[in-house]
C-alpha cells in the first residue's frame, strides 16, 4: 500500500438533531466540530438531516404531501 494517501479512518459521531439520534462509528468523514461522547471521549461529529431514526421509511411514519393540488386536480378530471 502507498503510503499518505488514504484518508485517516477514525472514530467519527454521526448525529441526527432532528431526531435527537446519534451513534458513534468508524468512518474518513471529514469535520471540524467536536463532540463529548458518552465514554468521556471527544470525537469529531457530522450532523445529517436524515437518519434510520428519522426517515419515514423506516419509522413507518410516511407523510403524504399534496401541496400543489394534484390529487384535487385528479379527482376533478376522472372522478366520478
Amino acid at each position: 500500500m502507498k503510503k499518505n494517501i488514504h484518508p485517516q479512518y477514525r472514530p467519527v459521531v454521526f448525529r441526527d438533531r432532528g431526531a435527537d439520534y446519534a451513534f458513534l462509528t468508524r468512518s474518513t468523514a471529514v469535520t471540524d466540530r467536536t463532540v463529548e461522547w458518552t465514554d468521556g471521549n471527544t470525537y469529531p461529529v457530522v450532523d445529517v438531516d436524515v437518519s434510520a431514526a428519522s426517515h419515514p421509511f423506516y419509522t413507518g411514519k410516511s407523510r403524504l404531501m399534496d401541496t400543489t393540488g394534484a390529487v384535487e386536480k385528479f379527482n376533478r378530471r376522472y372522478g366520478r
